[in-house]
């Protein structure tokens, strides 16, 4: 076994089991791509085994803290089992949810979500890839799923040298499905959505805004980055007069139309824009067109502190324009899914736009991703999804 021999006082993060060992950590040894190292303090001081990425800043991730662990396909399997047994006990009202959330199931780098009968696995660095065969076996024999689909088509999976990789790892077939959450039907395609197939970590924040909308009534909805219309169709089956719903991708528009036939809604109650989001925001204001209930959903501006400042500038802009064309009283969703903002950043962020377009509002609720998709108490990177709830103040 190679060994990994940090730098004085760099143990302190693994210590407090902090999963992560980055680059500038280390004094000395390296290993292949994926290959399980034993890490160790300066002073030779077991701290954890783990998997050792030659290109990535992130050099190793760790599997255990026990120096007793055998990293091998057992292992991996006893993971996978624990991951499961936890959504079991969730009660999760869907055919779609999320089985393996990497870092936060002692799982570094792996993602699953099942839809249906049907998994969906993100390799996303070495460790995982390595054992990317024990990991599918144990995968359908745990889950008695027949199909397993490859979707290792993220950036972050290019930071531990590793080439995009999509296609059936077990089984075949069509890659169509209908999720099912809440009552509600949403089409999606596992080969070509955004993510896995579809965004299941806004589960919850849905049914929020379908909650709102049927209790305060929303005659005129605006969803901005509508994606497939998932908050879309939450805010018409909570009652909503009428939904406009933005985004850049005509597919993307297309399947959000045949998502809101699909619930039975009349197509007159929802207008479907493919343009970008700041224009349509400023048109609005410029036409004096007010919204009862905005919902903001970017995509992910600052995948790391380092890109923070830059994505609070966007944040606070889309914010700002959000504020002015609430009618007073109005609800704002607003979210931001990059790890490098966080909570409290995020929260005066929306502040600060608030101030900005000269208004007040309350904080009604915090929302943050579905509860399969969980965080621990020694990775706080976890929480990568926050959002807020706020009611425009009334004069």
């Amino acid at each position: 076994m190679k060994t990994i021999r940090l730098k004085p006082g760099k143990e302190r993060s693994l210590q407090r089991q902090h999963p992560w060992v980055f680059d500038g950590a280390i004094a000395r040894g390296g290993a292949d791509a994926g290959e399980t190292v034993r890490v160790e303090s300066h002073e030779g001081a077991f701290l954890a085994w783990g998997a050792f990425s030659p290109t990535s800043r992130i050099r190793v991730r760790a599997w255990s803290f026990d120096e007793a662990q055998r990293i091998d396909a057992a292992f991996l399997r006893g993971r996978l089992a624990r991951a499961i047994a936890l959504r079991s006990c969730l009660g999760i009202d869907s055919n779609g949810l999320r089985l393996v959330h990497g870092e936060s199931d002692g799982l570094p780098g792996l993602i699953v979500d099942r839809y249906g009968d049907t998994l969906v696995a993100q390799f996303t660095a070495c460790g995982v890839e390595r054992w990317k065969d024990a990991i599918a076996d144990g995968l359908l024999a745990l889950t008695g799923c027949e199909r397993l689909y490859e979707r290792s088509d993220t950036s972050s999976r290019k930071l531990d040298g590793l080439p995009e990789a999509t296609g059936w790892l077990r089984g075949g077939g069509a890659t169509a499905f209908e999720l099912v959450e809440h009552g509600w039907r949403l089409g999606l395609d596992i080969a070509l959505g955004h993510k896995t197939g579809y965004y299941l970590d806004q589960r919850d924040s849905r049914q929020v805004c379908f909650e709102y909308t049927r209790r305060l009534g929303f005659a005129q909805v605006l969803n901005c980055f509508s994606y497939t219309g998932g908050f879309t169709v939450a805010a018409l089956a909570g009652g909503a007069g009428h939904v406009t719903s933005i985004d850049s991708s005509g597919p993307a528009l297309e399947q959000a139309a045949a998502n809101v036939a699909l619930n039975g809604f009349e197509a007159s109650r929802a207008t479907f824009l493919d343009a970008d989001v700041n224009a349509s925001l400023r048109q609005f204001l410029s036409e004096g067109r007010p919204f009862d209930a905005i919902v903001l959903d970017p995509p992910k501006l600052a995948p790391t502190a380092a890109h923070a400042e830059r994505a609070a500038r966007a944040y606070k802009d889309l914010n700002r324009l959000a504020f002015k064309l609430l009618q007073p009283g109005g609800v704002l969703f607003t979210f931001s899914c990059s790890g490098g903002i966080g909570v409290e950043l995020f929260h005066k962020i929306v502040a600060s736009a608030g101030l900005d377009a000269g208004v007040d509002g309350a904080i009604l609720q915090r929302l943050g991703g579905a509860s399969d998709h969980p965080m621990t108490l020694t990775f706080p990177e976890g929480e990568y999804l926050k959002g807020l709830v706020v009611m425009k103040a009334a004069g």
